[in-house]
C-alpha cells in the first residue's frame, strides 16, 4: 500500500493551535498554563491516549504505569501525547452489568476524540466491554487509532493446580454447593485464582475480544497475546505510541483497515480460538459501525467450517492464556489457519495481516493445534433458530456435554433472577436430569443491560445426584469463561414479548444443535392465545442514561447497539465548522 505523508497544516490539531486569531491564542496560552512550550506541539501531531484505568478495575491496574510507556513512544516518534481518562467498566464491580454501559463508553470515546484537538489515538482497554466500546467509538469518529490490549493475568494457582478465572470459579462453586470442598479450600481458591493485574486468563470475553481486535488489524502484530505482567507488554505499549504517529502522517484511517475481508478474518480467528459467546454481539456491533452488515447467519456459516484449534479453557481442558503465549500466541494460531485468512486485509502497520505468518513459530502444537487435530471439529459457537428464538440464540457446543446436543425435556421457567435463585437453592425442588431450566426477562431491556446470568448455576436438587450439567436457556448473556449446555441471547427477548415470554413450566423444549433448532412443542393456537393474554411490563427507567438506553437499544441479534449510532462509516467526520 502506497502511503503519502500529510502536511502539518492539514492535521486536525493544527486547526486549534496554528491560526493567528483570538481563539487559537486561548488554546496556546492555556497549553502554556499547563507548562507546555510551543515546541511541544508545533509541527507535531497530537495523540490522544484513552486510558480506562481506575482504582476499581483489576484488569487495568497496570494502565497507570503503561500510559507512560505509550507517551514515551509518542514522544520518540515526534508526537505530542495527551492522556484522556475514559469510563473504566470493571466487569467484576459494575452493576447490574457492564453491557448496560458498553454503548456509553463507545459514545464517550467518539466524543472525546471529536471534541479535543487530536489527530489520532491509542486506545487502552482489555476488560470485556472496553475493547468493543473503544473500537466502536473510534470507528465512528474515523481518526487513525491503535488498540493496546491490557493482556491476560498470570495463571491462577492453588494446591499445585493451575486455576482459570471464571471457569474454575464456576466449577468449584458447584462443588462448594454440593459440599465436596471445605471452606478452607474455597478460601484458598479465592486467594489463588487471580494473582496479577490483567484480564481473565481463560479464553473468555476479554481474551476473545483482544484476539478479534488483532485479527481485524487494529493492534500491532502479537499484541493480544502478551501477558499483562510480562515486560514485553511495556515494550509493546511504547511501540503503540511510536506507531500511531506514523499512522497519522500516513492518514491510515480505520475505513482502510476494517473491510469485509478484515471482519471475515476476525470471525474466523474468533471461532478457532473457542471464543466467548459474547463475541457474537460485539462482532456484529463493531462490523456494523464499520459499514459491514454482519449477520448471525454469517457467523454460524463460518463457524460450521472453522474448527477450534486453541486448546484453552473453557473449550479446552488444560491450558490458559499464559500457555497460549508461550506456545506462540495468536500469530501462531493464525499460521495454523493458513489460507482460511484473507490476505487482502491490512493492519495498523499498513501491511497485510498474513504477512510473515509462515515464519511465526509454534512452540507447542497441543496448545495451538493443527487443523488436522482440533479441540472441536466445528467453531466455538452455533446459532439456533426456531419458534422459541425466531431471531436467533447462541450456544457453545464445544463447552457442553455432547449428550445435550440433541435434547428434549420439560421447561422449568423462572421469570426473574430472584425466582431462579429460589429454584436452584432448594434441594427438594421437583426436577429431573431432562429438565430444561429457563430464565427470562434478562435480556437487553429486561435485565436491564443483558447481564451475565445465562451461566445458570446447577440446581442443588441435581448437584446432590452427582450431575454437573443440564440444558439451560435464557435471553441473558454468560461470561466467556463459562461452560455447560447454556442457550443464550434468545431473541427477541421475553421482556418485549418474544416467544420466550409465552413459554410455560411443563412445556416440552427441544434443543437440536446439529440441526440449529430451538423449539417449544406448543401449538400455534395455544401460542396465539398466550400472546393475546400477555401484558407488557412497565419501562425500567424514567430518566437518565437508562431512559436513553431503553428507547434506543437493539436486540442481541443486531449487536445491542443504539439505533442512532448503528451507521456505516467511511464518511467524512461530521464536525461543526468551529475550528
Amino acid at each position: 500500500m502506497t502511503m503519502t505523508r500529510k502536511a502539518y497544516a492539514d492535521l486536525r490539531s493544527a486547526r486549534w493551535m496554528v491560526p493567528d486569531d483570538q481563539r487559537s491564542f486561548g488554546h496556546r496560552s492555556r497549553a502554556m498554563q499547563m507548562g507546555y512550550d510551543p515546541a511541544d506541539w508545533e509541527g507535531r501531531p497530537i495523540v490522544a491516549i484513552l486510558n480506562t484505568w481506575s482504582d476499581i478495575q483489576p484488569c487495568h491496574m497496570h494502565f497507570r504505569d503503561r500510559v507512560e510507556f505509550v507517551k514515551r513512544g509518542v514522544l520518540q516518534a515526534g508526537g505530542f501525547p495527551i492522556e484522556l481518562p475514559a469510563l473504566s467498566l470493571s466487569e467484576n464491580f459494575v452493576k447490574p452489568t457492564t453491557m448496560l454501559y458498553r454503548n456509553l463508553l463507545a459514545m464517550e470515546t467518539e466524543e472525546l476524540l471529536r471534541s479535543h484537538p487530536v489527530d489520532g489515538a491509542v486506545l487502552m482497554g482489555g476488560c470485556d466491554k472496553t475493547t468493543p466500546a473503544l473500537v466502536m467509538g473510534a470507528i465512528s469518529m474515523g481518526l487513525p487509532f491503535v488498540f493496546l490490549p491490557a493482556g491476560p493475568m498470570l495463571r491462577g494457582n492453588y494446591a499445585g493446580k493451575f486455576l482459570g478465572s471464571g471457569t474454575d470459579g464456576f466449577k468449584y462453586w458447584d462443588e462448594r454447593r454440593a459440599g465436596t470442598i471445605s471452606q478452607e479450600e474455597w478460601q484458598g481458591i479465592e486467594g489463588g485464582i487471580a494473582r496479577s493485574y490483567g484480564h481473565c486468563m481463560t479464553m473468555g470475553t476479554a481474551s476473545t475480544m483482544t484476539a478479534i481486535a488483532e485479527a481485524m488489524g487494529l493492534t500491532l502484530p502479537g499484541a493480544s497475546s502478551i501477558p499483562a505482567a510480562d515486560a514485553g507488554h511495556q515494550r509493546m505499549s511504547t511501540r503503540c505510541g511510536r506507531r500511531i504517529v506514523g499512522m497519522i502522517w500516513e492518514d491510515l484511517t480505520p475505513d482502510r483497515i476494517l473491510t469485509p475481508a478484515a471482519v471475515t478474518n476476525a470471525v474466523t480467528v474468533a471461532m478457532a480460538t473457542g471464543c466467548s459467546t459474547n463475541a457474537i454481539i460485539h462482532l456484529i456491533a463493531m462490523a456494523r459501525r464499520a459499514g459491514v452488515p454482519l449477520e448471525l447467519d454469517d457467523l454460524d456459516r463460518i463457524g460450521r467450517v472453522t474448527p477450534v484449534i486453541a486448546n484453552i479453557r473453557p473449550s479446552g481442558t488444560t491450558y490458559l492464556m499464559e500457555d497460549f503465549y508461550y506456545a506462540g500466541g495468536l500469530r501462531a494460531l493464525m499460521r495454523q489457519l493458513g489460507d482460511r485468512l484473507d490476505p487482502t486485509a491490512i493492519t495498523v502497520t499498513g501491511r497485510p495481516l498474513t504477512e510473515g505468518l509462515s515464519d511465526a513459530p509454534i512452540w507447542n502444537d497441543d496448545v495451538i493445534r493443527p487443523l488436522s487435530n482440533p479441540v472441536y471439529h466445528e467453531g466455538s459457537l452455533a446459532v439456533l433458530k426456531g419458534n422459541l428464538a425466531p431471531s436467533g440464540a447462541v450456544i457453545k457446543p464445544a463447552a457442553c456435554d455432547p449428550k445435550f446436543h440433541r435434547h428434549t425435556g420439560p421447561a422449568l421457567v423462572a421469570d426473574s433472577y430472584p425466582d431462579l435463585k429460589r429454584i436452584i437453592d432448594d434441594p427438594d425442588w421437583p426436577m429431573t436430569p431432562d429438565t430444561v431450566l429457563v430464565l427470562r426477562n434478562a435480556g437487553p431491556l429486561g435485565g436491564p443491560g443483558m447481564p451475565e446470568w445465562g451461566m445458570i448455576p446447577m440446581p442443588k436438587a441435581l448437584l446432590r445426584l452427582g450431575l454437573r450439567d443440564m440444558v439451560r436457556i435464557s435471553d441473558a448473556r454468560m461470561s466467556g469463561t463459562s461452560f455447560g449446555a447454556c442457550v443464550l441471547h434468545v431473541a427477541p427477548e421475553a421482556y418485549i414479548g418474544g416467544p420466550l415470554a409465552l413459554l410455560r413450566t411443563g412445556d416440552l423444549v427441544t434443543l437440536d444443535i446439529p440441526g440449529r433448532r430451538l423449539d417449544m412443542e406448543v401449538s400455534d393456537a395455544d401460542l396465539a392465545a398466550r400472546r393475546a393474554a400477555w401484558v407488557a411490563p412497565a419501562p425500567r427507567y424514567e430518566r437518565g442514561y437508562g431512559y436513553l438506553f431503553g428507547r434506543h437499544i437493539s436486540q442481541a441479534d443486531r449487536g445491542c447497539d443504539f439505533d442512532f449510532l448503528e451507521t456505516g462509516f467511511g464518511r467524512p467526520v461530521d464536525e461543526p465548522a468551529i475550528y
